[in-house]
């Protein structure tokens, strides 16, 4: 639960952790912030998750957990294509049916008070059976049961309209969803391969809140009716920007630890002092100024780990940029090395560049496809700028074409870090030494994403996007619109060749033939001019001393029912 600005990875297997959510780029920290660079002692790995592991019994009943939310969440509906924002995503897993958990080494098992067994029946066709536990029912009393799984399938597929779904990977390659033996047997049934078939019905919901297209739409805006998770939404106060969670008492598994678990609303550089108040029990500590206040601040413990969470720079589709050559230019201009450096001063963890769209760097099959296309060299940026028509100018103007200055808008919110403003303003520097003028716009960090991003208004944009595991999730980021439908790819910059790999690699079932194709893919992404990769971003987490089973993420998502005090 790191709570900085992102767009977030939905798990649904298709659901492909899209940018979920978006915020901000929480970036790190500012080189004006605090003092200078420190060791990079702290060394993450993948397969460990730094959260004070405590049993059961270790841990208090009750209390409260107080967290930071970065926007106000008026999308409940997590199959909607404005309900990914992460902090959304994450708190419907806890009030909603989270089927499957991954572990530490990102490994998908059946939650238990959920399933009894999900297994693959069948290979061709595919066919995964699932048997639902007799017990899991709704708040409404309902059973959960193959309806629920049908209606998800059936609102998601792409296929019925006016649904103005998130992303329909993984469904739209389902034949059908049916009953078994009995209502809690359900048997799935794909008309192609789809790999990840355990991150579909990622929350599952009821089927009542996709009842139809205006109820999938508009029924989850601003409040969720239906709960099946250990908590559930106790209120929302939008005056005040909270939330609050209390325990499902219709709950039928083991009563989660916390009595309840409060977000509150507040900008990424105000939960820092929030945390140092006594008002939050985390706060983001990735940055310089950041780390340097938390890091001793009284009853304190700061947690690393390694996620899928990368930072990026992406291009709109629009005006100068629509053109690919222009679009290569700026990757040639802009030196990552450096921009990484800028947002790496005073923290302890080292950000280690990112050369793939789609694996990090601690995944398996992850490999370096950048090859020129993001290698810095002004000359060559230069070279691109004249093959696409425009010449350069006097000295610090700007490059002309058909009598138009060569004028780019760069959309930051105002709710950034120091750091994220510095680095952009080194993107600003870089790209006036090969004749492009960046005028670095801000905006309302509360409608960032809403007017902005979401809406492909943007030259350039930096932000998060976190969660696109397992790889199948971040195929939105890059495939084709379809009419209003932009999934993830908020630029809209597509070809069908990427599609094809992209939705080749998601139906192949062995694992090396897959990253084969993942990795091709990325290569012709790189070749688009679609993204800029900067780096991979650690979690570094400032947490209150004593809260167990929960911290710096990485793979492994969190079992909030665990989560609690030491006595």
């Amino acid at each position: 639960m790191d709570a900085s600005t992102t767009a977030r990875g939905l798990g649904r297997a298709a659901v492909v952790a899209i940018a979920l959510a978006l915020t901000v780029t929480g970036c790190s920290s500012g080189s004006s912030g605090s003092g200078g660079d420190v060791a990079k002692t702290v060394v993450p790995t993948q397969d460990a998750e730094d959260n004070n592991p405590q049993p059961l019994d270790k841990i208090k009943d009750g209390g409260e957990l107080r967290l930071a939310l970065q926007q106000w969440i008026t999308q409940w509906n997590p199959y909607q294509v404005d309900g990914r924002y992460g902090d959304a995503v994450d708190i419907m897993g806890y009030v909603e049916a989270k089927i499957f958990r991954s572990d530490a080494k990102g490994v998908f098992h059946p939650v238990p008070e959920y399933l009894t067994s999900a297994e693959l029946t069948s290979a061709s066709p595919q066919v995964v059976t699932y048997k639902v536990n007799p017990k899991a029912k709704w708040s409404d009393g309902k059973p959960i049961s193959y309806e629920d799984f049908k209606a998800v399938w059936q609102a998601a597929n792409g296929k019925a309209p006016g649904y103005n779904i998130a992303d329909p990977s993984g469904y739209e390659q389902i034949s059908s969803v049916e009953k078994g033996a009995d209502d809690q047997e359900v048997k799935v049934t794909f008309s192609s391969p789809y790999a990840d078939w355990q991150n579909l019905f990622k929350p599952l919901v009821p089927a009542s809140m996709l009842a139809n297209a205006d109820v999938f739409n508009n029924g989850s805006v601003e409040k969720v009716a239906v709960f099946g998770g250990p908590f559930k939404i106790g209120s929302m106060d939008k005056s005040a920007q909270t939330v609050t969670l209390v325990r499902n008492p219709d709950w039928w598994g083991t009563p989660a630890k916390l009595d309840k678990i409060t977000f509150r609303v507040m900008d990424t550089p105000a939960i820092t002092q929030a945390f140092l108040n006594n008002e939050v029990d985390e706060a983001p500590a990735g940055n310089a100024t950041a780390y340097g206040q938390l890091k001793d601040a009284k009853d304190t413990v700061i947690r690393t780990g390694t996620p899928w969470d990368e930072v990026h720079i992406s291009f709109g589709g629009n005006g100068a940029v629509a053109d690919q050559t222009v679009r290569q230019a700026i990757g040639r201009a802009v030196d990552r090395d450096a921009l990484i450096k800028v947002v790496n001063q005073g923290v302890p963890v080292e950000f280690k560049k990112l050369d793939n769209h789609l694996y990090m760097t601690n995944q398996a099959g992850y490999q370096n496809n950048s090859g020129d296309w993001a290698k810095y060299s002004p000359d060559v940026a230069k070279g691109l700028l004249d093959k696409a028509g425009w010449k350069e100018a006097a000295a610090g103007q700007p490059r002309t074409k058909d009598g138009q200055p060569l004028e780019l808008h760069f959309v930051l919110s105002d709710g950034s870090t120091q750091a994220q403003l510095d680095m952009v303003s080194a993107i600003q520097n870089m790209l006036q030494q090969v004749g492009i003028k960046m005028d670095i716009d801000k905006v309302s960090s509360k409608e960032y994403f809403t007017k902005y991003i979401n809406q492909g208004k943007f030259d350039l944009a930096t932000w998060r996007n976190t969660g696109s595991f397992p790889l199948s999730n971040g195929v939105g980021n890059f495939r084709a619109p379809e009419g209003d439908n932009v999934f993830g790819n908020y630029s809209k910059l597509s070809t069908p060749e990427i599609d094809s790999l992209l939705k080749k690699a998601a139906g192949t079932l062995d694992r090396n033939e897959a990253d084969k194709l993942y990795n091709e893919a990325d290569a012709k992404i790189w070749e688009l001019g679609h993204t800029i990769e900067l780096y991979q971003r650690p979690s570094i987490l400032a947490v209150r001393k004593g809260l167990a089973n929960e911290g710096a993420s990485s793979l492994a998502d969190t079992d909030i029912a665990k989560v609690g005090w030491e006595k």
